[in-house]
């Protein structure tokens, strides 16, 4: 790895850590709370593509292993990744690959594009992980748990709206960079 990507890497997990001093938002009818973090997942995928987003939220979760309080809450430690919230978790660096690579398969890069990828792919692949491993943890039928899980979609689609003006910008301020690199 050249050092560029390993500074973008770790710039994207302390993005995470970052949007983990945000106090999650605890419901009372489940033990998942509406974090902040999920709009640091988009943005890697977004921002760095399909490798570097996967290792720099692999990178995250691997420090939040090892203890160190990152995850909203101050929550940190293996324990969490057995608990309701793991397959959210275990989707973090899947998701930031996925969007990475889906993304990357656009000639041209539109608002409405990423729009679409994030909240598709993104935002269901989170669920597609996340709800499952909830109902088991929990012992609650599937049905059930992902009833539970409706009211995490409005917050959800904030955060991906958020992320995907944000790829935009970022991605279109890039590329007219390199243009006038090029041509200086």
């Amino acid at each position: 790895m050249k050092t560029r990507e390993i500074t973008y890497v770790a710039l994207f997990a302390a993005v995470m850590a970052v949007l983990g001093m945000v106090p999650p938002i605890t419901l009372s009818f489940t033990p998942v709370p509406i974090v902040l973090q999920t709009l640091g997942v988009v943005l890697a995928g977004g921002i760095l593509g399909a490798r570097l987003g996967f290792m720099s939220q692999a990178t995250f979760l691997l420090l939040v292993a090892a203890g160190l309080p990152l995850l909203s809450g101050g929550r940190g430690g293996i324990g969490v990744f057995v608990g309701p919230s793991a397959g959210y978790l275990f989707s973090y660096p899947i998701v930031a690959a996925l969007l990475g690579f889906l993304l990357s398969r656009f000639q041209v890069l539109t608002l409405k594009k990423i729009l679409l990828v994030n909240l598709t792919a993104g935002v269901f692949t989170l669920y597609l992980f996340g709800i499952p491993v909830q109902a088991f943890v929990m012992d609650l039928p599937l049905v059930h748990t992902i009833k539970i899980s409706l009211v995490y979609i409005p917050g959800d689609l904030m955060k991906a709206t958020v992320a995907s003006y944000l790829v935009y910008k970022l991605r279109k301020s890039t590329v007219i960079a390199r243009q006038f690199a090029k041509a200086g």
